[in-house]
């Protein structure tokens, strides 16, 4: 009955989504793609930047189209969930707070409006993985 206190909201299906992914690239998601193709391209720059860069261009499609869409956990071993926590540390301190700071921003400014709550949403989501982003995969919505 209860969803244990957890908030969900649904997920848009057919033309909705497609409107909601158009309306959100319009509003504010292919800068924040952008955003994350950036930090994908600095990451690059340097050999040990790379697990940090295919993240980053992982995370800029998602944020560029996220509607029908979500970041899971991956199934990793014991060993791999190590180097992603330790990885997604060094992430944090170098600049991911940067990112989530930016998602956070929007989210508050598309809060404000009722009809920007469901793309605030998407950028509340997008923060939290701003602070994790090895050791994810996007998979499809229903």
């Amino acid at each position: 009955m209860s969803d244990q206190g957890n908030l969900r909201i649904a997920p848009l299906k057919g033309p909705l989504r497609l409107a909601g992914n158009i309306l959100w690239v319009l509003f504010g998601g292919l800068f924040m793609a952008i955003g994350w193709a950036v930090a994908g391209i600095l990451s690059f720059l340097t050999i040990i930047g790379i697990p940090w860069g295919i993240a980053a261009f992982r995370i800029a499609s998602f944020s560029l189209w996220p509607f029908g869409r979500e970041m899971v956990d991956r199934k990793q071993g014991t060993a791999m969930k190590t180097l992603s926590l330790v990885g997604n540390i060094l992430w944090v301190v170098i600049g991911g707070w940067w990112i989530a700071l930016g998602h956070l921003v929007s989210a508050v400014l598309l809060a404000l409006t009722i009809v920007g709550i469901p793309f605030a949403w998407q950028h509340v989501k997008l923060a939290g993985i701003s602070f994790t982003p090895l050791g994810k995969e996007i998979v499809p919505i229903g």
